[in-house]
């Protein structure tokens, strides 16, 4: 037994010995690299790879405060915060900041900014994330580093695409992608790559494929494996958004293998993987399999604290499944991860514009928490529970329902109103219908009172304000106003004015802003030209809206809403009904 313990111990010690022979190579060979060489394997390492892209750091800030250069310094503060929580990479870059203080460079202080931006978005707080990202977009144009300009503005946009705003996103990423050339292939291919993920959200599939194939075949010739399967994942999401289920799985399954093969890849990519692969089995009704996917995103959650909106969708789903198959405790215990969930990103992202889920916002899921406590708690009264809570949604039902034959009947006789102001209109032109009268007077306010011709003397001449009413009457005469994409600027450049003397005039003359005046012309025309042209509103509503000026449907019924205060299907309905009377 003796020799046994005396063997044992004779491995172990040998073990560390060898490890420690091992590191102290590893060590004297880092030592001997130049910067340069330092830098590229650091940013060789794959995500994850904390172990040496530390070792690499801390090799280059020993080499640079030996060799007392500055510079090096300020660069090894950077490596060093890459793989860092986020309190010690605050105080990297604290570091950094303190020995660039007196840089004469165009990169500081503007790049602490950025890389704090960016700490602060893998962290999930996006206010600070994009307070800093400001800030470094200011000292960036201050000191003219198209550069960091361009970081500046991507990571924005990376904010904007978070948040729904996808074709902002799009817009800016599509400009730096492609117009750029001093931004490296690997910066420009990872904006690519998030561009073509803007793509899918705004439905432009082909132009997202196309990309994405490039950063498949870029991957495979340049031999860069990540890259490849960050394009893979991405093409797995344009399968699922366009439904090919099975070749989404397909492609997932294999970013899945690496993704989670020796910690590869970053938290996103887990996290997304494991989305897109359970709403693919979503898809194919494979619920069991979609839930366990889902099961996992929320164990990871759990470990990491990585909170996206996407999250609620899990949640819903993992809801709803424990629902039918009668899971009392699971369903409940979903319901507090949702609310967990929920208040995160109330909190984090209030500015986030997406719409809650349907039939599971918060107001909703509290109560049904406490209905479903209460069930499994009090088990002997849950024939009242349910009665009760039957007579509720019944009233509630009836309740909403009166609310919205009343609202209706408001409607109906709004859009029967200004029908039958269009139709005065047509028989008598020498008067004004009183509806028309409104809108007109919104239009064209009275333009000889005392103050509002002093407001305008004070910057506009007389001559100036009649020359650019003049303009504005031959624009709306000649309804230019339906021009897509037409701005303040673009209309002051074709009326040889500028933006402040037209907005000026507008609000002076007109008793509006510059978008509040073209959104009601456009308007009006609608409401003139539905009631009198057949052939026009027989046409879809997106083509109504582009003809009108509109980038899509929904701004167009939102504005007729704001407008005439009666939905545009009500009021189209009501011309429909009186055209056949």
């Amino acid at each position: 037994m003796m020799k046994i313990k005396y063997l044992l111990l004779f491995l172990i010690i040998g073990n560390v010995l060898f490890k420690a022979q091992i590191n102290n190579v590893e060590k004297n060979i880092l030592e001997r690299l130049t910067y340069k060489e330092l830098e590229h394997e650091f940013y060789k390492a794959l995500p994850g790879d904390t172990n040496s892209t530390k070792s690499i750091a801390s090799s280059y800030l020993k080499k640079a405060k030996f060799e007392k250069n500055t510079t090096q310094i300020a660069e090894g503060y950077v490596l060093l915060h890459y793989d860092e929580d986020l309190p010690n990479a605050l105080k990297y870059l604290d570091s950094l900041q303190h020995i660039t203080k007196n840089s004469k460079g165009n990169a500081y202080p503007a790049r602490i900014y950025l890389l704090k931006g960016n700490l602060y978005f893998k962290t999930d707080n996006l206010q600070a994330a994009l307070n800093n990202y400001i800030l470094g977009l200011k000292y960036a144009k201050e000191k003219g580093n198209k550069r960091q300009i361009a970081m500046a503005h991507t990571s924005i946009a990376y904010l904007n695409n978070y948040i729904g705003k996808h074709a902002e996103t799009a817009k800016v990423l599509r400009h730096y992608a492609y117009h750029a050339d001093y931004l490296t292939v690997d910066e420009r291919n990872s904006l690519k790559l998030n561009l073509a993920d803007a793509y899918i959200e705004i439905n432009k599939m082909d132009s997202a494929y196309i990309l994405i194939q490039e950063g498949l075949q870029g991957g495979k010739k340049n031999n860069d494996v990540y890259r490849y399967y960050q394009n893979l994942g991405l093409l797995g999401y344009y399968h699922l958004h366009s439904k090919n289920y099975q070749k989404a799985i397909d492609g997932l399954s294999e970013c899945e293998k690496y993704f989670f093969t020796r910690n590869n890849g970053s938290k996103r990519d887990h996290n997304y993987t494991l989305l897109y692969l359970g709403k693919s089995y979503a898809g194919l009704q494979k619920k069991e399999k979609a839930a366990d996917f889902f099961r996992k995103i929320d164990s990871m959650v759990l470990k990491i604290n990585y909170i996206y909106p996407e999250l609620r969708d899990v949640y819903t789903y993992l809801i709803d499944y424990y629902k039918e198959n009668n899971d009392k405790e699971k369903q409940l215990y979903y319901v507090d991860r949702f609310l967990k969930v929920d208040q995160v990103l109330d909190t984090q992202f209030r500015y986030i514009s997406r719409e809650l889920p349907r039939r599971y916002d918060t107001p909703e899921l509290q109560q049904e928490k406490e209905d479903i406590t209460n069930e499994l708690t009090k088990r002997k009264s849950l024939f009242y529970i349910v009665l009760s809570l039957l007579l509720i949604s019944h009233l509630l039902f009836i309740n909403v329902y009166f609310k919205y034959k009343k609202s209706e009947k408001n409607y109906k006789k709004i859009a029967q109103d200004l029908i039958q102001s269009v139709n005065e209109n047509r028989v008598g032109k020498n008067k004004e219908p009183e509806i028309e009268q409104e809108i007109h007077s919104e239009i064209h306010p009275v333009e000889n009172t005392e103050n509002s011709e002093d407001k305008t003397s004070r910057t506009v001449s007389e001559d100036i304000a009649q020359t650019i009413l003049k303009e504005l009457e031959i624009f709306e005469n000649k309804d230019q106003f339906l021009n897509k994409g037409i701005t303040l600027g673009s209309l002051a450049k074709k009326i040889k004015t500028n933006s402040k003397y037209l907005s000026e005039i507008i609000n002076t003359y007109k008793g509006k802003n510059f978008a509040t005046y073209l959104n009601d012309l456009r308007i009006d025309y609608a409401i003139s030209r539905l009631a009198t042209d057949r052939k026009f509103r027989s046409y879809k509503i997106p083509f109504i809206a582009e003809e009108l000026g509109y980038n899509n449907e929904q701004a167009f019924t939102l504005a007729f809403k704001k407008r005439t205060g009666t939905p545009l299907s009500i009021y189209l309905k009501e011309i429909e009904n009186m055209s056949s009377d």
